[in-house]
């Protein structure tokens, strides 16, 4: 093997970077999707009994009892129609300590993850123990169910397990869950991450333009100009050079009609959805447009920028509300042809 060293004064094998122009910007970024989906018929049977106060698997065909149940029998593939309570008490096969515990998990205090396997299961259940410390647990351990007044048809139905080998029976239900539809149960579960994002050079000239009112995008060393400006092109790599002002009028170059609702839809149906070509950009981008009728909206069109109040403006595309029809002629096809 050889090893390549570099002697004294010879160049150094890091590039520099030079240090930002412009005062580079960083904020929280949450995104998140509540996932709303139906159990199905057999884990539906799983999430009614947690509101019951009781645990039930799936017995295969072979004698072997899964919790939660399983929706096919891992012996033979069939559907799944054999459903068993299990004791609410159990023994730890496996875990690890939790030292400090995150937002949304079981406890506010240090605790212990288990595999448990209830008396009359065959494969263990995952769960949240509660004890004083990671001396307190040992594989082997007896535990038991610890339930919640107020009881969904959710996993949390379970507070945690805790020491000991007798459950209490769970108290009566102080919620008033949503009825099952011949037996479905439908769960929303609140998926979401929060990073920090940090823009980049470029990135931070699109955004305090924003702010300020207006559209900056970024010339490549080739000569294209791109909106939102990017560190380099897209199409071969050449570096951002410089800032572009650009102006808030366009062209739709491509577009949908949209007609079906979603959940979160802040937009009554039918509306455009539409690349937006800016004058002297070289890429198009994605807005909302409105202010006329959606089957009048075509490819051409000139549009321009309706901004919101200024007292509303932040860091943000949404600073424009949408893009409305400007009464221009429309441009000739062959001048937004490339940019489709």
């Amino acid at each position: 093997m050889t090893i390549n060293a570099t002697a004294p004064g010879d160049a150094s094998p890091v590039a520099p970077v030079p240090a930002p122009e412009s005062t580079i910007l960083s904020a929280p970024l949450n995104n998140r999707f509540d996932y709303t989906r139906s159990l199905g018929p057999v884990l539906s049977q799983f999430a009614l009994a947690l509101r019951d106060g009781r645990i039930v698997g799936s017995r295969s065909s072979d004698g072997r009892v899964f919790v939660p149940p399983v929706e096919f029998d891992p012996a033979t593939g069939a559907v799944t129609t054999d459903i068993v309570d299990v004791a609410s008490a159990g023994t730890v096969t496996s875990w690890s300590w939790q030292p400090e515990p995150l937002e949304g998990q079981p406890l506010d205090k240090p605790f212990a993850w288990a595999l448990i396997t209830l008396d009359g299961a065959d494969t263990a259940l995952l769960h949240a123990v509660a004890v004083d410390s990671v001396d307190d647990l040992h594989t082997g351990d007896r535990v038991h169910a610890v339930w919640r007044a107020a009881r969904t048809g959710h996993i949390a139905d379970i507070a945690y397990f805790a020491p000991g080998e007798h459950a209490d029976a769970a108290p009566a239900n102080t919620a008033d869950p949503d009825d099952a539809v011949a037996g479905q149960v439908i769960i929303t579960t609140p998926i979401g991450l929060t990073i920090t994002h940090t823009a980049s050079e470029e990135e931070s000239w699109y955004l305090e333009g924003l702010k300020a009112g207006k559209l900056i995008g970024g010339r490549v060393a080739t000569g294209e100009v791109y909106f939102p400006p990017r560190q380099a092109s897209p199409a071969d790599g050449s570096p951002t050079t410089g800032r572009v002002e650009l102006p808030d009028t366009g062209i739709v170059t491509t577009f949908c009609i949209v007609n079906v609702p979603f959940l979160g839809q802040q937009i009554k149906p039918p509306y455009v959805a539409a690349y937006v070509l800016l004058d002297g950009a070289d890429i198009p981008f994605l807005h909302l447009i409105l202010d006329v009728p959606a089957d009048e909206v075509r490819m051409g069109m000139r549009v321009k920028a309706v901004w919101r109040p200024e007292a509303e403006w932040d860091f943000t595309m949404r600073n424009i509300s949408h893009f409305a029809p400007s009464g221009e002629p429309d441009a000739d096809f062959e001048s937004y042809r490339n940019h489709l």
